[in-house]
């Protein structure tokens, strides 16, 4: 076993979160090792990206590679009924007058690879092929991590803290019994691409395309690059399941019973294999302890209906990375010089929460939503873009009127 020199921070995982953390924590100047267990570029799913994406990858320095990366344009959002009528696209440029009004459906495989590349040309030291076997504790503090290193002995890395960036893996969460199952959205998705699939003329060329399915189910249609269409249906476990188990019989019948999406695959060819995720919701009952924090969805994983995974990787990583920063300045890293972190992301998880509960919801429609609240359109269309910092609470409060149970609320979601 080699033993190494400490660090200021060491980041378990090279996503989004992760990338994000090492890139702002070696902006602010620290000293950062990034461990990865695989080897990039590597599949990812998660392609639609929210419009205040915008903000984090000015502050990361990529939006030149975004512009220049030949991704397809979003303007907008749309929603399908089960009777195939299509809604009235959420522009985000008829509310936000800023260049972040059109973001971008991205191949996660090429993006992820380049977030890996900041990080290390912004100063980080990135490890790929790096497993993290332990963690190194003193009491209850962690100090630091034991990883195997492709093609080297196991080593071990001290550092003044720890961030857990390990996905749907959890590493910390799942070591310490944090990790608490969402029932209300424990869905299943199962999903796949397709090439030379339709596409909508003009603007909505690269919408993403929410189309409902029975029960409460739904259809992502995401348009990507090189004539890519990436698509999957999302509902509940016994519903899916209810014939076969079989993920190609299953995505088949879904489509065949949703006419939007039947009709703009049909000229397109299948491509890839059919994949499966399950657990959709998830969280964990604290963001930190003395000496590490959780961040993207080692602390959380929200249902993807509204596109918000990758925001929320970017925001944790951010939030997180500039309280390490505060903290190592003041000399404490103990789990409280993390609660205004924790605070933060817990509000911004939360109010998403409860757009997402709305929508599940069987009495709840947007177009009745937005017809008996006209005035909070704006505010919607805020939520959907993730300008969800403030401002949103007279849209959360007219949405809770709307759900049939008022214990769903975001201040019970993220509770212990």
């Amino acid at each position: 076993m080699t033993a190494n020199s400490t660090y200021d921070a060491i980041v378990i995982g090279g996503g989004p979160a992760g990338a994000t953390t090492a890139t702002v924590l070696a902006q602010h100047g620290r000293r950062v090792l990034l461990l990865e267990r695989e080897s990039f570029p590597r599949y990812h799913i998660g392609e639609s990206l929210m419009p205040y994406t915008w903000f984090s990858f000015e502050r990361l320095g990529v939006l030149d590679w975004l512009k220049q990366s030949g991704s397809p344009i979003k303007h907008s959002v749309q929603f399908v009924s089960t009777s195939g009528k299509i809604s009235q696209p959420f522009y985000f440029f008829e509310t936000i007058k800023h260049e972040c009004a059109s973001t971008w459906q991205i191949l996660r495989s090429d993006f992820d690879k380049m977030m890996l590349e900041n990080a290390a040309a912004k100063g980080a030291e990135v490890r790929q092929g790096a497993t993290v076997r332990d963690v190194l504790m003193e009491g209850d503090r962690v100090v630091g991590v034991e990883a195997d290193i492709a093609g080297s002995d196991r080593e071990t890395h001290r550092a003044k803290v720890v961030v857990d960036a390990t996905g749907r893996d959890t590493l910390m969460a799942s070591r310490l019994g944090w990790k608490r199952r969402d029932p209300d959205l424990n869905k299943i998705a199962i999903f796949t691409y397709f090439a030379g699939a339709m596409r909508d003329p003009g603007l909505d060329e690269g919408a993403t395309t929410v189309a409902y399915i029975p029960d409460k189910g739904w259809f992502w249609y995401i348009p990507l690059a090189n004539d890519t269409i990436s698509v999957g249906v999302v509902a509940e476990h016994d519903y899916l399941y209810r014939e076969t188990r079989d993920p190609e019989m299953i995505f088949q019948r879904e489509a065949k019973g949703c006419r939007w999406i039947r009709e703009h695959l049909a000229p397109g060819t299948h491509q890839g294999p059919m994949r499966v995720t399950g657990e959709f919701g998830y969280h964990a009952t604290a963001a930190a302890g003395d000496g590490f924090c959780l961040v993207g969805d080692a602390f959380s994983f929200l249902d993807p209906v509204f596109s918000s995974g990758v925001f929320l990787a970017l925001k944790s990583g951010e939030l997180a990375a500039d309280a390490i920063h505060a903290a190592l300045d003041d000399g404490d890293v103990t789990a409280t010089a993390f609660d205004d972190y924790a605070r933060e992301i817990r509000h911004t998880l939360d109010s998403f929460r409860q757009i997402v509960m709305a929508f599940y919801d069987q009495t709840f429609s947007f177009g009745a939503f937005i017809g008996a609240h006209p005035d909070l359109q704006p505010l919607l269309v805020d939520a959907l873009v993730g300008n969800v910092s403030g401002g949103l609470q007279p849209l959360l409060d007219a949405l809770g009127t709307f759900l049939q149970r008022t214990d769903r609320r975001p201040a019970d979601a993220m509770s212990p």
